[in-house]
């Protein structure tokens, strides 16, 4: 098939600092619209749907992975990361969705898994059969058990999935993979694994794609020796462990991400986020350096609890972080990896009280932003049988962390009965509640109050808005529980944290999560004003 022609790219030619303030929309492939009527989402499903995606607003989308895998993480196991699963669809159809994407002025971003393979990636299977020693072996880290039989691990590092970070093979030695037994871990020093994720690059640039999010971003890069780290347990989850943590954030990654860089910038208008786990705002700034990533998503408005402390420190280190650096800040509520936080407000009508309030504080803040799929609709999370769990987690962790597939729920689109438009079919690949017929994005845009409509009017004003302008905000006065910023174009943000009302600052309202035509920003509120 002839590849997209860069240079007739639409939007190539001008904005190539688009990502700077984009909305970008998180679509996790398998739950967002099923098109083949399998009950699994795919690429012909995301492509029906564009049209809703251009009248939300947003400026580009984040596809998970859609590359050949054996779904043992649901698609970021990747055998083959230059074609398309057949469960997802096929290449003609991802360039129909680029194409179409594209003509509505959505660009597309899509995901870039370097840290880690499928075990049923070629080069694995390679591995296995060439033996120790081998250049196949070569390509990931194979090492020698340690004891007198070689019985026992290489070292002591855990899973982020649970259990030990390592898996014997017949021939006695071992293999790191971070995750699931079925993702070994690649070995970046190797000048054959770079070479290949650069081809990687290519292929889907070639195409047309906007740019990439890099999974893992602080992975990849592993010390010297593989020494032993500190004990710890892992969550379950990613996280940042602290220095003692030796599985990421080696010094060696950021060779990686300027290899990343050097690609990207053969095109123009192309960019990368990184999914980098780190706490500490000057070990993420380093990523975020001139010849690296482009954006990181910082995790600590994500990680923040509904607290007016918590939500400024997030905002706070935020900022700081990316400072020093030619990078914006890119704000996160919620993805695939974590409790959504309608959910992790408390749910029910209070948790999508403060939903509603946050979205405009992250979509107020100066940067980019992340929206992930359902956010708009408020969807929380939902409480599975057990016989219904997915997620690897949940078996390596011996049945005592229930993993993400909470989170991770299809989209309901119209209808009042599973799977609400979101398949031909109403068994879906993890089951669908009953009682969602309000929360469908059918119902919520014939409804002004709605969620959906909160969004979209959200959307509109920060696009076409000159009180958004500038990459900084200034902190003002605000009653105890509330928190008020003001950005250099005039925009000012109340955010009412509190159990009480509050007055209505001076100024002309431009939008709100809840009713203050008294006067009063009601609790777990958010206002937009120009004063």
């Amino acid at each position: 098939m002839t590849p997209v022609d860069p240079a007739l790219h639409p939007f190539r030619r001008a904005d190539t600092d688009w990502w700077r303030d984009a909305v970008f929309y998180q679509v996790y492939v398998r739950s967002f619209a099923d098109g083949s009527g399998d009950g699994v989402g795919d690429l012909v499903g995301i492509r029906s749907r564009l049209p809703y995606l251009a009248e939300l607003g947003v400026d580009a989308l984040w596809i998970t992975p859609f590359y050949p895998s054996p779904m043992a993480d649901h698609g970021y196991d990747v055998a083959d990361p230059r074609d398309v699963e057949p469960v997802f669809g096929d290449l003609p159809g991802f360039d129909a969705l680029l194409t179409d994407a594209h003509a509505l002025g959505i660009r597309v971003t899509v995901d870039l898994v370097p840290n880690h393979t499928s075990d049923r990636h070629a080069w694995f299977q390679a591995a296995l059969a060439a033996g120790p020693g081998s250049p196949e072996r070569a390509r990931y880290l194979f090492r020698d058990g340690r004891g007198p039989d070689g019985a026992q691990p290489p070292n002591n590092w855990p899973s982020v999935f649970g259990g030990p970070a390592w898996t014997r093979v017949p021939d006695g030695q071992w293999y790191l993979h971070l995750f699931a037994p079925e993702q070994p871990d690649l070995d970046f020093t190797n000048p054959e694994v770079v070479a290949d994720l650069e081809t990687t690059m290519r292929f889907w640039l070639d195409r047309g794609v906007d740019g990439f999010r890099i999974d893992v971003g602080h992975g990849m890069a592993k010390p010297e020796g593989l020494p032993d780290m500190v004990p710890m347990e892992d969550t379950g989850l990613l996280d940042d462990h602290g220095p003692g943590d030796l599985r990421f954030d080696d010094e060696g990654v950021h060779d990686v991400h300027r290899r990343v860089r050097a690609v990207l910038d053969e095109y123009p208008g192309t960019m990368a986020v990184g999914e980098v786990w780190l706490k500490d705002d000057d070990r993420l700034a380093r990523y975020l350096r001139a010849d690296e990533l482009h954006l990181a998503f910082n995790f600590k408005l994500l990680t923040a609890d509904w607290d007016v402390e918590d939500l400024r420190d997030a905002v706070v280190h935020s900022l700081a972080t990316v400072a020093t650096t030619p990078a914006p800040a890119c704000w996160v509520l919620s993805n695939h990896d974590r409790p959504r936080h309608v959910t992790r407000y408390g749910g029910g009508e209070a948790g999508t009280r403060r939903a509603r309030a946050a979205a405009l504080l992250q979509l107020a803040l100066p940067g980019s932003a992340y929206v992930y799929n359902g956010d708009e609709l408020g969807m929380p999370d939902v409480d599975l049988p057990d016989e219904a769990l997915q997620d690897p987690i949940w078996e390596r962790s011996g049945h005592t962390e229930r993993g993400r597939d909470a989170c991770r729920i299809p989209v309901p689109w119209s209808g009042t009965e599973p799977s609400y438009g979101f398949s031909a079919r109403p068994d879906t690949w993890l089951p669908m509640p009953a009682g969602w017929g309000p929360l469908t994005a059918e119902a919520q845009a014939a409804d002004p109050a709605s969620v959906l409509s909160l969004y979209r009017a959200a959307l509109r004003l920060r696009r076409s808005s000159p009180l958004f302008a500038g990459e900084s905000l200034e902190w003002l006065p605000a009653p105890e529980g509330c928190l008020a910023f003001r950005r250099p174009g005039g925009l000012v943000c109340l955010v009412n944290a509190s159990a009480r009302a509050v007055p209505l600052p001076e100024g002309a309202v431009l939008l709100a999560s809840e009713d203050v035509s008294g006067g009063v920003v009601p609790a777990d509120t958010a206002v937009w004003l120009h004063a």
